[in-house]
Order: C-alpha cells, then structure tokens, then sequence
C-alpha cells in the first residue's frame, strides 16, 4: 500500500466524509479536487490571502458520532504553490497520533485527532464572522437546521416583527445571509436604508460571503455612498465589501466610479476591493486605475498587496503586466523604485 503523503489521500484514504470551505478571502465551498491539484499537482491555490491557502475542514472519520473542524493555514510560496515542509510535519504527526490505523477509528477517537490542533503551527481561529458563516453554510450544505437565531432575523430583517436589534446575533445573520432567496432579498433591499448602522455592519459582514442580487447590490451601494457622504467608513467600506457578490455590470460601474474619485481612494476602502472584490479586478482599466491609486496613497503597504494579488492565479499576469509596463515617473515606477510619493497624495 503506498504511504499517505498528503491531506488529500488522508481524507480519500480513510473513506472520511469530508467537505471543505475557503477561509481566505470569502467562506466559499472548495472542492476536494482543489486541494489535490495544490498537493499533487503543484497547482497555484485559486483563492490565496496572505501568502496562504486557509482552509476550513469539516469531516467525519470512522465511528466518530461528531464532525471534527480543523482550520488549517497552508503556507504558499512565491509562486501561489504549496511550501510542503509545514504540511509534512503536520501529516506526519497524525499519522504517528492514529498508530497509521486510519481506517479503524473508534468514537473515542475524536479527541486525540482534534487535540492535534492546539498546539499546531499551521491552525489558526477566523475571525468570528467567517465562524459564522461557515457554520450557516457547512449546517445548509450538509442538511441541517439553521441556528435557533435565525427565526428572529428574519423578522427583523424583512419587517415583519419590530424587535429590539440589539438582540439578535451574528449568527443568525449569518443564517439568513446564506439561506435568503430571491424573494427576502427584494424585502431586505426594501428594508436596507432604514437598517440601524450597527446592523447593517454586521450584516454586510456576512452578505461579503455570498452571491448578491440586483436589487440588494443597488440597496447596498446607496446606503454605502450615504455612510460616505456622512463620514462613516466602517459603513461605507463594509458595503463595498457586502456588493462584491452582485454582478460585474453593477459592482464594477460602483468600483470605476470609486477609483475615480481620488477623495475616496483611502487605504480602507483599497483594502475591501482587494480583500472581498478581487474578482472584479480583471479588468484591463480597472486593476492599472486601482494599482495606481494604491500605490499613489502613502498609508499603504504598495508592494505587499501587488504581491498578494499577484499570487492570484487569474490575476498574476495582469499585475505583472502592469507593474512591468508602468513608466518610471508614474506613481507605480515610483514605488517600485523605493522613491517617495509626488503630488497631491504627499505627507
């Protein structure tokens, strides 16, 4: 029998039931397939943050009565490819841990499988809304019932009960992010310009995640201009966030308009297009205008968030491109150069 040398043949190997989640830039499903072509195949991760292909891990091995999550954080090199050695470590602690009899796990198992996870140097904790949502959509994947707070929610959210917001959890929004259908996102659009600040924050948390319709999309970028107009920035950049999921036609038109306006150009609100709105970014004006607005604002680290869009495989080439073809007196030569920034931008 060949040896177990990667996290795909654990998983394919010990016939577990496995699904598994990006954790990087969006809570999105990822198929088994992805992790084989990183591991065998030495594919580029399609969704890297930071250098890392974060994955979240829900499976079931054996008698084991529970699911096991584990949050695993896969180090990538320069390439957008997987650095092996943290990965070999890892696995080869497993396998001495389960005496290599992976296929006859007991219910008693379960603890000393996650207990590999404490003291690992490749775990890591999400931040609490990607917890959220990927507990909303791993309970939506795998059939089950929604939390106990997704009920109230959804009154609040579709005005059909005037609660008090300030009851209602994370959780439940993130519940009602993930299961919304046409229908309650035409209510919501509806009901989104009278949403509290509070609400509507954490809301766009968990709308970052999923698919956002025309309606909602139009809903979250007026709401998104008025918290601009008023000086809200947490606001404004979470519904720039929030808008990612709508349609190119809709987001990118916003996006133009933003990147347009050098007043609006503040390293927040470069950093929600290019942590939630990345896909957005292929496009043969708009990656060189946000490139350049990038690199023009003194606050921002330039070459650490060309290199993170870089590792993106359908981005690499174009950043690359852009880089390589800006004149040295423009705002991207000069960074590249190391030389200070010129004109309006300067501190």
């Amino acid at each position: 029998m060949q040896p177990i040398d990667s996290l795909h043949d654990f998983f394919t190997r010990t016939g577990a039931e496995v699904t598994l989640y990006h954790l990087g830039r969006r809570v999105e499903p990822c198929a088994l397939a992805s992790l084989a072509a990183l591991e065998h195949d030495g594919q580029p991760w399609p969704q890297p943050w930071q250098g890392k292909a974060r994955l979240a891990m829900v499976f079931r091995l054996g008698e084991l009565a529970d699911p096991l999550i584990w949050f695993l954080d896969l180090p990538l090199d320069e390439q957008g490819r997987l650095d092996p050695a943290p990965r070999d470590a890892f696995l080869q602690r497993l396998l001495e841990t389960l005496g290599r009899n992976v296929q006859g796990l007991g219910r008693e198992d379960g603890e000393t499988i996650d207990n590999l996870m404490k003291d690992n140097p490749l775990a890591f904790t999400p931040a609490l809304p990607f917890q959220a949502v990927l507990h909303a959509r791993a309970s939506h994947d795998l059939g089950h019932p929604a939390s106990q707070h997704l009920e109230p929610a959804e009154a609040y959210l579709e005005g059909q009960q005037d609660l008090d917001w300030r009851a209602l959890g994370l959780q439940g929004l993130a519940d009602f992010a993930v299961r919304m259908d046409a229908a309650q996102a035409e209510r919501l659009a509806t009901r989104l310009p009278a949403l509290p600040g509070e609400v509507l924050t954490s809301l766009c948390y968990c709308l970052e995640h999923v698919s956002v319709g025309t309606s909602l999309g139009e809903a979250l970028r007026a709401r998104g201009e008025a918290a601009a107009d008023a000086g809200d920035v947490e606001e404004f950049c979470a519904c720039v966030r929030a808008v990612s999921g709508a349609g190119d036609e809709l987001v990118g038109a916003w996006y133009d308009d933003l990147l347009a306006d050098s007043k609006a150009c503040g390293p927040d609100l470069l950093a929600a297009i290019a942590g939630r709105g990345w896909r957005h970014l292929e496009d043969g004006e708009r990656l060189p205008r946000y490139l350049t607005r990038l690199a023009e604002l003194p606050r921002t680290d330039f070459t650490a968030v060309a290199r993170d869009l870089a590792l993106i495989p359908r981005l690499r080439l174009p950043v690359l491109m852009t880089l390589r073809e800006a004149e040295p007196d423009s705002a991207i030569g000069r960074r590249l150069a190391g030389l200070p920034r010129q004109g309006r931008h300067e501190e």
